[in-house]
C-alpha cells in the first residue's frame, strides 16, 4: 500500500498560492511578448544645453535623427531648425539650411533663418486690421507694414518643448501660449507645433492652436534651403516647380493687390519645371518691387486639401524637395535681401540668393482682404494646419 504524505494546511495553501503566481507571472510575460506597450521602445531625443537667454534662461537644442542618417537639430529659441542634414545622390549628408552656429547671433541680426512664425506669418497692411467692430494695431516692423508677427513673434520666444524617439521616427512638440494683447493681437492663444522626422526622410510640421477670444491666425516655417549644401553658391541653378496658375500681385510695401493673376507668360510661371534664374532678372515690374521672386502663389488644390505645392531639384547633387501642405497658398522667397552681412558656420557670408523659402500659409493681409480666405479663430474652435517637406535625390 503506497504511503500518502500529509502535510500541514498552511504549507500546502502557501504551495498554491507561489504556484498561481507563477502561473500569472508567466501569462503576463506571454502578453506582453504577444502585445507590446505602445510606450516600449520610446527614448528621449538627444539634448544639449544650446546657450542662455540674457534673463538666464536655457535655450535647448534637440537632434532629430532617423535610422536613414537624416539629422536635424532645433532649437527651443523660436522653434528654430538651425542644422537639416540630407543626402545627395552619392549618399553623402551635408547641411542645407542657412543658420547661425551659436544663440547670440540668432539673438541679434536674425532674418527669420529657420524659425516658427506667428501669430501671424507675412505681411498686414499698416499693421492694423478690424474684427468684429473693433480695431486692432499692431507693430509696424517692416516699413509701414506689420511683418510675422510683430517686434517680438514666434520666432523670438522660447518655447517648452518634449521629445521622443521610436521605431516610427523622431518627435519633437514645442507649446507656447501667446497671452491676450501681446504684439497687439486680441486672445490668448495657446499653440502646439510638432515637428516629426519620418524613416523616409519627410519633415512632417502638425500645427494647432486655441483661443479664448476672436482672433486672427497664420503660422508658417521659415526655412532658408541650399540644396547644394554649399552656401557660397547661390540657388539659381535650382529647378522649381509650383502647383499654382495665379499669384498674388503687390505694391511697394509688399501687400497683395488683391488680383489673383495668372502665371501664364509671365516669369511667374513655374507650372513646369524651371531654373529659379532663368527670369528673375527679367524687366518686370513685380520682381522689381521684390528685388526677385517674394510673392504668394495661389495653389491649385481646394482649400483644406493635403496635396503637392512645390518641388525643388538641384541637378549637380541631384537632391528633390517636395513640399506638402492643406495651406491655400505658398510664399517663395528667393534670398533677395541677403547682402553677405551675415556670417555663415563654415566661413564667409551668406550672399543675395544664397537660398530659397517655400513658406506654405494662407495670404498676406488677409484680416484686410474679404475676398482671402478667413484667417479667423473663434473660442471652441481649433486651427490646424500641416506641411510637410520630403527629401529625395535622382
Amino acid at each position: 500500500m503506497r504511503k500518502i504524505q500529509s502535510y500541514p494546511m498552511c504549507f500546502v495553501l502557501f504551495l498554491s498560492l507561489l504556484q498561481l503566481g507563477c502561473k500569472e507571472n508567466k501569462k503576463e510575460s506571454e502578453l506582453k511578448k504577444e502585445a507590446p506597450n505602445s510606450q516600449q521602445g520610446e527614448q528621449p531625443l538627444a539634448k544639449i544645453v544650446y546657450g542662455e537667454m540674457p534673463d538666464g534662461e536655457k535655450v535647448e537644442q534637440y537632434t532629430l535623427s532617423n535610422a536613414a542618417g537624416m539629422e536635424i537639430d532645433v532649437i527651443t529659441y523660436g522653434g528654430i531648425i538651425t542644422r537639416w542634414t540630407a543626402p545627395d545622390k552619392n549618399g553623402d549628408y551635408d547641411n542645407i539650411v542657412l543658420g547661425f552656429d551659436n544663440l547670440e547671433q540668432y539673438l541679434q541680426s536674425n532674418p527669420y533663418f529657420g524659425a516658427l512664425i506667428g501669430r501671424y506669418g507675412n505681411r498686414i497692411s499698416k499693421g492694423s486690421f478690424s474684427l468684429d467692430g473693433s480695431t486692432y494695431s499692431l507693430a509696424t516692423n517692416d516699413g509701414e507694414n506689420h511683418l510675422h508677427g510683430g517686434e517680438t513673434g514666434f520666432d523670438k520666444v522660447l518655447w517648452q518643448a518634449h521629445g521622443k524617439k521610436t521605431a516610427e521616427g523622431s518627435t519633437l512638440i514645442l507649446s507656447y501660449t501667446s497671452g491676450d494683447g501681446e504684439e497687439g493681437y486680441p486672445g490668448k492663444l495657446k499653440v502646439q507645433v510638432t515637428y516629426t522626422l519620418t524613416m523616409d526622410n519627410a519633415l512632417d510640421i502638425r500645427y494647432e492652436a486655441r483661443t479664448d477670444k476672436a482672433t486672427v491666425v497664420n503660422l508658417t516655417q521659415h526655412s532658408y534651403f541650399n540644396l547644394s549644401g554649399n552656401f557660397g553658391q547661390d540657388i539659381l541653378d535650382h529647378e522649381l516647380v509650383l502647383e499654382a496658375d495665379s499669384f498674388l500681385p503687390v505694391d511697394s510695401g509688399l501687400i497683395p493687390t488683391g488680383e489673383f493673376r495668372p502665371v501664364s507668360g509671365t516669369p511667374f510661371d513655374f507650372q513646369r519645371s524651371k531654373p529659379i534664374g532663368r527670369d528673375i532678372d527679367a524687366g518686370d515690374s513685380q520682381l522689381e518691387l521684390g528685388l526677385g521672386y517674394d510673392h504668394c502663389w495661389v495653389l491649385d488644390q481646394g482649400e483644406g486639401d493635403f496635396g503637392l505645392a512645390a518641388s525643388t531639384f538641384h541637378p549637380t547633387s541631384g537632391r528633390v524637395l517636395e513640399v506638402y501642405t492643406d495651406e491655400p497658398g505658398i510664399q517663395f522667397y528667393s534670398g533677395n535681401f541677403l547682402d553677405g552681412s551675415l556670417p555663415a558656420p563654415q566661413g564667409g557670408t551668406y550672399g543675395k540668393r544664397s537660398c530659397f523659402c517655400l513658406e506654405t500659409q494662407h495670404f498676406p493681409d488677409s484680416p484686410n482682404q474679404e475676398a482671402f480666405p478667413s484667417v479667423r479663430l473663434d473660442p471652441g474652435d481649433i486651427y490646424t494646419s500641416r506641411t510637410l517637406f520630403k527629401l529625395t535625390t535622382k
